[in-house]
């Protein structure tokens, strides 16, 4: 005779019944009969509202869901001979993306025989990160890539509180 060790609706313990007498006391109490544990010996069954269960399992998913945190990496491009008024202006770029919290990928394109020099760049890229050291960190360290050189800042952790409440 199949027998479960039956879970009462409130989690107190009923005891080793049989199937029949569980699915007849889950009917009686208008309830469903959830196998919770179909590995143990003799298996675990519950008394429990399914779809409220299901419902509440997917409230607390959706509330994990909100309170993740998601990651954006905005792009800067800039070139080697970079115009000191339009190097001001990216500068302000990155500031403001590293103040609302978000990485920053500043990539630097080489052409022609600007290529043969990629020490400008990391000269450039280096001069970048100290201006905006106060606001963020490198968190990738300049590295050539074919004909781009690449760096990511990411804003220091004290910052991602302040964007919301200026923001409100």
């Amino acid at each position: 005779m199949p027998e479960v060790r039956l879970v009462g609706p409130n989690g107190e313990q009923v005891g080793i019944v049989r199937i029949e007498d569980a699915l007849r006391l889950a009917q009686e109490a208008d309830l469903d009969l959830v196998e919770v544990a179909p590995q143990a010996r003799p298996p675990v069954c519950k008394l429990m509202d399914y779809g409220k269960f299901k419902y509440e399992s997917a409230q607390k998913a959706r509330e994990s869901r909100r309170n993740q945190q998601q990651t954006v990496i905005k792009e800067q491009k800039l070139r080697p001979k970079i115009d000191p008024h339009d190097y001001e202006t990216k500068k302000g770029h990155v500031s403001r993306f590293l103040g609302q919290g978000h990485k920053v990928k500043v990539t630097i394109m080489f052409r022609g025989r600007e290529q043969s020099r990629p020490e400008l760049g990391f000269r450039l890229l280096q001069r970048l990160a100290d201006d905006v050291s106060e606001l963020g960190f490198i968190e990738a360290n300049p590295k050539q890539d074919g004909r781009n050189m690449i760096m990511v800042l990411a804003p220091h952790k004290t910052n991602k509180t302040k964007p919301k409440a200026n923001a409100s």
